[in-house]
């Protein structure tokens, strides 16, 4: 069989009789709300570089340029300065994830949660007070280092709470609060871009809000049931279980299957990442890299964060291109709706392929009408009707990443990694995503004035070889509890060279 696209057919897949419960689902909702820092930093960034207002007090020559009589569209936002007010983030977020694997170990799911809503609200007071580039670029790292734990520690929570039958729509839930951010955002950027002089303030400051409802989740949720048993507390993991998955469940037996799996883990409490390395975990090391590096590859990132930028490259004024960020963040957020009612139905790579498929065709078509109407060298004006037709591709493209790799990329390694690595393992997934992102927001606009139209057909490329990646190497992992999920991996036709099998069991003699 060419692909890996199955569930096996022997994998166990009891959910030990639980059920959704109200509880399960105000739990997983509050822990899923630390996408909405993430969601609402994509959009708020892109929005206030737009300003004029915010331009003008820290990056003046970026002014300069937009008023001159003659420019390359593709080139007028081309500011390393500007930039790296926006990739900052990213790359103290990389450096928080380095090390947030340990930490959640050590203090457990919950607790990194809290403190990464406690950065982020910093960082939203900083920003808001800034008055120099430095003191931005301060209040952007500590917003990064927020993200870079809540980040790691809220899919791995979803996936390790949530009932297995149940688990994609559960963990999806971090992309749909994303989503919920990001659409905010670009509301609230819409609003005070009407507010002259320190609008921009505004848009930062309010980054507190979701600081604050992911702080105050943290305070009310308990940790999970995997947390506190390899913490050596059983009976609140016991407490826990019951709690999510309700009276009729048979927590005993879930609760053994997690100490069992525990058990393995702290027979190799120490050196998590040298173990990722071994070969029996080529595998789980081969997705925590390639699934957020190819998320970030299909260029959807710089595309949200610097979507204004890119509608007023695409002919739209000020306040349309503002408005097309909205349009942009209410399809994402549909699709993600979408996504997760579908993920538990049609498994996940159904969506990745379809999702796969429709982005290219947007990116090339974007490619296209930005190559036939600005022309290679940018001078050339965009006629409306054509400036719709991107916006139009732009939003099916948002809804395609929305119902695939947007959900999924968190989704797919929050369940993949067995407990002993699955610190370790969606550290490095959060390192790749984050690093990736600082990456591709730093050179971005560089690579706009550079590539002119074709940075579009660069972005297709890679979302192209990403699916053909997914055909050929990414299980189905469908309904297939944490616990059992090796048997999916061994009976994958490549990555079932590298699974070690569990020991066979010796049958004792009958006594004579």
């Amino acid at each position: 069989m060419a692909g890996g696209g199955f569930v096996v057919a022997d994998a166990p897949s009891v959910d030990y009789g639980g059920r959704v419960t109200f509880s399960v689902v105000v739990t997983c909702l509050m822990a899923a709300s630390g996408g909405l820092i993430f969601g609402y930093d994509i959009g708020i960034s892109g929005g206030v570089t737009a300003m004029e207002s915010f331009l003008s007090a820290f990056f003046p020559g970026v002014l300069r340029r937009m008023a001159a009589a003659r420019r390359d569209q593709y080139c007028v936002y081309d500011s390393h300065s500007l930039t790296a007010f926006t990739s900052s983030l990213y790359l103290a977020g990389l450096a928080a994830s380095l090390v947030a694997g340990r930490v959640t170990r050590a203090v457990g799911r919950q607790a990194v949660m809290l403190a990464g809503g406690a950065l982020f609200f910093a960082g939203a007071a900083v920003n808001a007070a800034a008055v120099n580039v430095a003191m931005l670029i301060v209040g952007r790292m500590l917003l990064g280092f927020g993200i870079g734990f809540t980040n790691q520690a809220a899919p791995v929570y979803l996936a390790e709470t949530a009932p297995p039958r149940w688990r994609g729509a559960f963990t999806a839930g971090f992309q749909l609060f994303l989503s919920v951010g990001n659409l905010a955002a670009n509301l609230v950027n819409y609003g005070t871009s009407r507010i002259p002089t320190w609008g921009w303030r505004l848009s930062l400051g309010l980054a507190a809000a979701p600081a604050a409802v992911i702080l105050a989740g943290a305070l009310l949720i308990p940790d999970t049931p995997s947390s506190l048993v390899l913490r050596g507390r059983a009976e609140e993991a016991r407490a826990a279980l019951r709690r999510v998955r309700g009276p009729k469940a048979d927590v005993d037996a879930e609760l053994e299957d997690v100490s069992r799996a525990v058990a393995a883990a702290r027979a190799h409490e120490d050196g998590a990442f040298r173990r990722i390395l071994l070969r029996e975990h080529r595998h789980h090391l081969a997705m925590a890299v390639a699934v957020p590096l190819f998320q970030q590859l299909t260029g959807v990132s710089v595309i949200a964060f610097f979507s204004p930028v890119f509608f007023q490259t695409a002919g739209f004024g000020s306040s349309g291109a503002l408005m097309g960020a909205v349009i942009l963040g209410a399809v994402n957020l549909a699709s993600t709706l979408v996504s997760a009612a579908a993920i538990d139905r049609y498994g996940r790579r159904p969506l990745l392929l379809t999702g796969g498929f429709v982005m290219v065709i947007c990116q090339v078509g974007v490619a296209w009408i930005m190559g036939s109407q600005i022309g290679s060298n940018g001078g050339s004006a965009m006629a409306r009707p054509y400036s719709m037709a991107v916006l139009a591709l732009t939003c099916v493209f948002s809804a395609a990443f929305g119902w695939s790799w947007g959900p999924l990329s968190w989704v797919i390694p929050g369940e993949i990694f067995p407990v002993e690595i699955r610190s370790a393992g969606q550290g490095i997934s959060v390192a790749v995503n984050l690093g990736a992102t600082f990456l591709l927001t730093q050179t971005f606009l560089a690579t706009l004035c550079a590539l002119k139209y074709a940075t579009f057909v660069y972005y297709a490329a890679w979302v192209a070889v990403m699916t053909a990646f997914v055909a050929a190497f990414l299980p189905e992992t469908k309904g297939v509890p944490l616990e059992a999920m090796d048997a999916v991996w061994e009976s994958h036709w490549y990555w079932g060279r590298f699974v070690q099998p569990p020991p066979a069991k010796v049958a004792e003699e009958p006594a004579a």
